[in-house]
């Protein structure tokens, strides 16, 4: 079954201790009203056990105008699209091709993700404003006193990776909309981070309903590459694809999706190296000014792109945004 008590934590971070072990977990100490632990994997229990990760340290989505607004302690989401809750396929947070693998422990300094996770949590902890979300499955509260830090009661947040894609061992975890992540909002610099975890033995092609693994699809590099959001006048919001294989491309049957995964239908076909600029009427297609997310299906459901805006970037009249492929 899907993870019980899905959402998210924001706190401050006061302390930390480095995973060990055969399961090590790098471990935060957080403070809001009450104390909490995070208990981040840094090694996955299958082999191979060295985790994929991708830190983005320029972190912008549309759910970051939510989070600033939430208050202190846990909060439990819904599973569903357009909320806050995670997903590393449907939800458009960063492309799942640029995660990277990095061992958990290694010899010699910021090399591994003890030091990485470290380097983060402790500019959290020396910055008094600063705020830490941790998104995964709660815990607690316990009658007993957590193991690594003392306190009482014991109470937590766990399973801060994505949750979809497992193999045989969890599959029953598996679920849409439910992935685990850690961003961290330093407001004397005004800046977000995002790290992102996941294991290799999970699939990023998921079933849209359940979050099983699905076969892995062949790749069409069709690409969303900009949309106008914010038009002025009489002109029509749209979004602009790219083709860049060097094949025709026939989009009978493929799809754009919006923040709320309501959908239009595309048709025709975009020869190789041809953009195309889809327009988007007023409906229940929404491509908010206060920001959103545009996906891109192919004929059978699969997701071959996926773009996130944020207001700042919507709120020049008249201006295109252009997503970047860097």
């Amino acid at each position: 079954m899907p993870l019980d008590r899905y959402g998210v934590l924001k706190g401050k971070a006061i302390d930390t201790r480095n995973g060990q072990g055969s399961s090590p977990h790098f471990q935060v100490k957080v403070s809001d009203d009450d104390l909490f632990r995070i208990a981040i994997n840094v090694k996955s229990q299958v082999e191979p056990s060295t985790v994929l990760y991708y830190a983005d340290e320029d972190f912008s989505h549309p759910i970051l105008k939510d989070l600033v607004t939430l208050p202190f302690g846990f909060k439990e989401l819904e599973s569903q699209p357009g909320g806050m809750a995670l997903d590393f396929i449907r939800g458009n947070l960063f492309d799942t091709a640029r995660m990277k693998l990095l061992p958990h422990d290694l010899p010699g300094p910021d090399n591994d993700l003890n030091e990485l996770f470290h380097k983060y949590v402790e500019k959290a902890i020396s910055m008094e404003t600063s705020e830490i979300y941790a998104f995964g499955q709660r815990w607690g509260p316990e009658s007993k006193r957590d193991k690594y830090f003392g306190f009482k009661p014991g109470n937590g947040i766990h399973d801060i990776h994505m949750n979809q894609g497992n193999s045989e061992k969890w599959r029953e975890d598996d679920g849409v909309w439910q992935d685990g992540g850690i961003i961290f909002h330093y407001p004397d610099e005004n800046k977000w981070v995002a790290v992102f975890l996941a294991f290799q033995s999970q699939s990023f092609h998921t079933d849209d309903v359940t979050g099983h693994a699905i076969p892995e699809v062949i790749e069409k590099r069709v690409c969303i590459v900009a949309a106008l959001v914010n038009p002025a006048g009489e002109e029509e919001k749209n979004a602009t694809i790219l083709n860049a294989t060097p094949e025709p491309v026939v989009l009978d049957g493929w799809m754009l999706a919006d923040i709320n995964k309501m959908k239009i239908s595309l048709q025709g076909t975009l020869n190789a190296g041809d953009t195309v600029k889809i327009p988007i009427s007023e409906g229940e297609f929404k491509l908010p000014k206060e920001g959103g997310i545009i996906t891109l299906l192919d004929d059978e459901g699969f997701k071959m792109d996926g773009v996130s805006y944020i207001e700042k970037e919507a709120s020049k009249k008249g201006w295109t945004i252009v997503f970047s492929r860097a």
